[in-house]
């Protein structure tokens, strides 16, 4: 199908310095889990994205030198020959593709406690580093000059790898970042003091870079609109006074926020588009290509950016992770092929936790060199059979649509009157309801294969199964919480909690109300019980959150939310008690036990909802699983209980492989054989 013309200014190509970009998509520095352990991986992924359309395509943070070392972050690096080699790997993917390279050259200032390298921590004044009880030196004059130094030489090493463009990073608290902020820098020397003074670093980054490669690469900076010291807002006006003041030196402005929180916001809290009231004067300020970010999934939305003038080129992260041929779907008018992001941060979670990238929409991120695995190409099978996929929650309705596309005969049934299992229940939940694309692309694209056939309110038992006469039969049929406390800190049923009180997570998402104070107990830590606690607290109902952890929702540090659901709890008027178990149930009443001392006191309890972990619904598996006459697995959460993006994967995983086991590559060092 032709390209809607409406949407032809995105394809614009757009001169950026000495370089040109092919159109105005822009994946922007983002992390991946990968860094410089995985180059294989990484430059897999970046090619890929590439691939589909993506005119600009950007490494993460990329350390310059041994004094900026983040482990156990992983993170780029550009240190030496062998660094060269390994990005080069990454440019010449990218530039198979017509795609231009750009990477975030970095120095973490006094965040980085360089655990690695054992650098001694340096920043423009002395204070607290990062990931340890350790303090940063103060940078004197010959440290300063020493890192200019350093920073030109990666420049040049960039610039050997292939880069197109090449970051000065002046944002996200991070050295540059550092010297600008005048609560934290209070130098008294020519980096110190005036807003003059605390910018010369990053004027003096940005002329060495240019005259070093300028000629080739484009520069760009990274940098905030708001005040760090202020944020959200720019009270002295001393942001928009140094845009002006370095206005004529880069070739691109890559725009964000002092909060990261927002930036990288879940859809929880933070919808599409959270940054433009910050973007509408920064083209005014610069005269220069502006790029930024929003989350955008919605072509419209792009084009409307692009139409105003607000911004030059689209920036992504987390878009082009959910859909890394999103560009390339706009141009073959295919936009409602889009798999769109949920704004969920499994993917940030997975670096944050230093393992590759994933994705809950993109079961395919993370696995393009590893199990040669591509989002949008399904190889044929060589002979096709007949398949029964039992349940279509987000498990069966990846392997169905994988399936079909490889060209099996496939029935997925589903015992509901609608497709989605787990996620059509969790997106009513408060702030989750973008996580519902999950159900709607699979079952849009299903719908689009006529070898699949959907069967809804068909429950199957065993005999049902035996009489379709499939070949291969994959369980998908997920897993319900459990209401007898088994989980981290219960290893086994607490006889007290079978109590009429007890209502689980299942049931209150069914419309089940308990009466009298309710007690949610968050033994998990993820996002379940807090949602149901401000959903509770919402409805004008008396709620206590009560979790062993010490913190709310504690995973969620992971997906940057934990502070907002925090927040959020305490504005809802959610009485909240950490670092204590339920240990049991009294009448009208719960046992609370501290997890440190055992220290023992009682709340008043008149419903209970207990999110410990949940039960696989596995039965029609194990009825099955005695069966010679045809394949069977379980997939999904029905195998065991996880993310949403674990069993998308699942799914994808075990429709791939559903003819044999593929192999799987590992991305490391390989030491030499002395010969």
């Amino acid at each position: 199908m032709p390209r809607d013309p409406r949407f032809d200014p995105l394809f614009a190509p757009l001169k950026i310095g000495p370089v040109t970009a092919p159109n105005r998509f822009y994946q922007v520095p983002h992390c991946t889990g990968m860094g410089f352990a995985m180059p294989e991986t990484l430059a897999a992924m970046r090619a890929m994205k590439a691939e589909g359309g993506w005119g600009v395509v950007c490494t993460e943070y990329c350390s310059i030198d041994a004094s900026a070392d983040d482990l156990p972050s992983p993170y780029a690096t550009l240190w030496d020959q062998g660094d060269v080699r390994n990005m080069a790997r990454m440019t010449e993917g990218v530039h198979k593709h017509g795609s231009l390279a750009g990477v975030e050259l970095w120095h973490g200032g006094f965040r980085s406690s360089n655990l690695l390298s054992r650098a001694t921590p340096m920043g423009p004044v002395s204070q607290m580093a990062g990931k340890a009880p350790v303090q940063s030196r103060r940078m004197d004059l010959a440290d300063i000059r020493d890192y200019r130094r350093a920073h030109k030489a990666a420049a040049l090493r960039a610039r050997e790898a292939g880069f197109d463009i090449v970051y000065v990073y002046a944002s996200h608290g991070y050295l540059i970042a550092q010297f600008l902020n005048r609560d934290i820098n209070r130098r008294d020397d020519g980096y110190g003091g005036s807003l003059e003074n605390r910018a010369r670093i990053l004027r003096e980054l940005l002329e060495e870079t240019k005259e070093a490669i300028g000629d080739r690469c484009a520069v760009a900076v990274r940098i905030e609109l708001d005040d760090e010291v202020s944020p959200g807002s720019d009270p002295t006006g001393e942001k928009r006074a140094l845009f002006e003041m370095i206005r004529d030196l880069p070739d691109l402005f890559d725009v964000t926020i002092s909060d990261y929180g927002q930036e990288m916001g879940v859809s929880r809290f933070h919808g599409q588009g959270s940054l433009e009231p910050f973007l509408k004067d920064v083209r005014q300020w610069v005269g220069k290509p502006v790029v930024s970010v929003g989350r955008y999934t919605s072509p419209e939305a792009m084009l409307a950016l692009v139409k105003s003038g607000t911004l030059d080129l689209i920036g992504s992260a987390r878009p082009s992770i959910a859909d890394p041929f999103l560009p390339r779907k706009i141009a073959e008018g295919r936009s409602d092929d889009i798999r769109e992001c949920i704004g969920c941060n499994i993917c940030y979670a997975s670096d944050i936790q230093g393992v590759p990238l994933r994705c809950t929409q993109n079961p395919t991120m993370g696995e393009e060199w590893r199990r040669d695995w591509h989002p949008e190409i399904v190889t044929k099978a060589a002979k096709t059979a007949k398949v029964l996929v039992v349940g279509a929650g987000p498990a069966g309705l990846e392997a169905a649509l994988t399936l079909g596309r490889q060209g099996h005969e496939v029935m997925l049934t589903e015992a509901a009157r609608e497709l989605g299992g787990r996620v059509i229940t969790e997106a009513k939940l408060p702030g989750l309801r973008e996580w519902i694309r999950v159900r709607d692309y699979r079952a849009h694209q299903i719908g689009k294969l006529d070898n699949v056939s959907v069967y809804l309110e068909s429950h199957m038992s065993a005999e049902d199964v035996r009489a379709i006469g499939a070949a291969h039969v994959l369980v998908a049929t997920g897993s319900h919480w459990r209401k007898n406390g088994l989980g981290r800190t219960h290893l086994a049923p607490v006889e007290s909690f079978a109590d009429p009180r007890t209502l689980s997570a299942n049931e209150i998402m069914a419309g089940k109300r308990p009466e009298g104070p309710i007690v949610i107990f968050d033994d998990e830590g993820y996002m379940m019980a807090s949602a149901l606690a401000e959903l509770l607290a919402k409805e004008g109902r008396d709620v206590t959150y009560v979790a062993t952890a010490g913190l709310v929702s504690a995973w969620s540090f992971y997906t940057n939310e934990q502070h907002l659901v925090q927040a959020r709890l305490i504005d809802s008027g959610v009485k909240i008690i950490v670092s204590q178990t339920v240990a049991a149930l009294r009448p009208g009443s719960a046992l609370l036990k501290c997890v440190f001392t055992g220290s023992a006191r009682e709340i008043p309890c008149g419903g209970f909802v207990p999110v410990t972990s949940r039960e696989p619904d596995d039965q029609l598996w194990r009825d099955l699983s005695e069966e010679t006459g045809f394949s069977v697995q379980r997939i999904g959460d029905c195998k065991a209980p996880a993310f949403i993006a674990t069993a998308v994967h699942d799914g994808h995983r075990a429709a791939r492989e559903l003819l044999g086991v593929e192999s799987v590559k590992r991305d490391r060092v390989l030491v030499e054989v002395a010969r």
